[in-house]
């Protein structure tokens, strides 16, 4: 096949695994595949009704939770969620909860850190940014840069140390992350001892075949993507105004980051982005694990929490996480 050929075949879908796409049609009515403008009041709603309470969270992973105010300068006060383990060591995790950034709290989607905080005994703190569209770019990026220099700044008193804080999040929170470890490298602000970056959120610009792919099927497809970035961005989606650090996949250097951990399912609208952020990690000479998991779509591992790719993931990312703590 000439090279004419290959580039005017249309991309095609890779297969959902089956134990995950089993698991997919048993949860469809309560995760919708897309996402339009008109819709993010509806699944607010049912993110509202769906997530834990502060008690239940504290009562269900054994950790002591309380809710702090960050006073700011020149903004309003920022609210975060501490969680403290029964016996904590000297390590925090960052989190910055997921959602598009357009729904969700310091709660929503916060289970896999707390795990890590019984499991680990980390300290986690997990920040309350601002949602779109009542709320748009750069809005959500610099509160979880306040988030992390009041964490920085409270560290002793949160029995932290400051040199092992991990940042990380899930989908746009994971993209938050990576644009906070952005900020902090280019402001001089803390810098984070790792970036847990969990099926990251990216990139603003649907250049890559992943963000096209998938329409009316998966979880979060090319709709609810581009309604989310519109949410954030307004007009300037996919333009040339748009700041690295609100979609880091437009860094022009990633050097000079901590050591970051990525993955992503092989049909999620993030893999290329993904991919190709590890990639430039590499190419300017920082340190990236990367691991792109076959047949998973996006929130694979809370849709189907018992099947073998979602186990193995969640392996995965624990024992990177247990490894960079232990880190010097």
């Amino acid at each position: 096949m000439n090279d004419d050929v290959k580039r005017l075949r249309t991309p095609q879908r890779p297969p959902f695994d089956a134990e995950l796409a089993e698991a997919l049609t048993q949860v469809r009515d309560e995760m919708p595949v897309t996402v339009t403008s008109s819709g993010i009041g509806a699944i607010r709603e049912r993110a509202a009704r769906t997530t834990a309470s502060v008690e239940e969270l504290a009562a269900e992973y054994g950790v002591a939770v309380r809710i702090v105010t960050a006073t700011r300068h020149g903004g309003p006060n920022l609210r975060l969620l501490v969680a403290r383990p029964p016996t904590p060591t000297s390590g925090a995790l960052y989190w910055i909860h997921g959602g598009g950034g357009v729904l969700g709290d310091f709660r929503f989607g916060i289970d896999p850190a707390l795990t890590w905080a019984a499991e680990f005994g980390v300290t986690v703190v997990s920040v309350d940014y601002r949602l779109a569209p009542e709320h748009r770019d750069p809005v959500a990026v610099e509160d979880c840069y306040a988030g992390l220099c009041w964490l920085a700044s409270n560290a002793r008193t949160l029995q932290v140390d400051p040199t092992r804080i991990i940042v990380g999040g899930h989908s746009a929170g994971a993209g938050l992350a990576a644009g906070t470890a952005l900020l902090a490298r280019d402001r001089g602000g803390p810098r984070a001892h790792g970036q847990l970056l969990l099926c990251p959120m990216l990139d603003d610009r649907e250049q890559t075949v992943s963000s096209r792919l998938l329409a009316g099927e998966g979880v979060w497809d090319r709709t609810a993507n581009r309604t989310a970035w519109a949410a954030r961005l307004g007009a300037r989606r996919g333009g040339p105004t748009v700041s690295a650090y609100s979609a880091p996949a437009r860094a022009g250097d990633l050097g000079g980051l901590p050591p970051a951990f990525l993955d992503v399912g092989s049909v999620d609208t993030f893999r290329d982005e993904t991919v190709e952020y590890a990639s430039r990690i590499w190419s300017d000479g920082g340190e990236a694990e990367l691991h792109v998991w076959p047949g998973a779509y996006h929130c694979f591992e809370i849709v189907a929490p018992a099947a073998t790719l979602s186990t193995a993931a969640v392996r995965c990312r624990a024992g990177w996480l247990r490894r960079r703590l232990e880190a010097s």
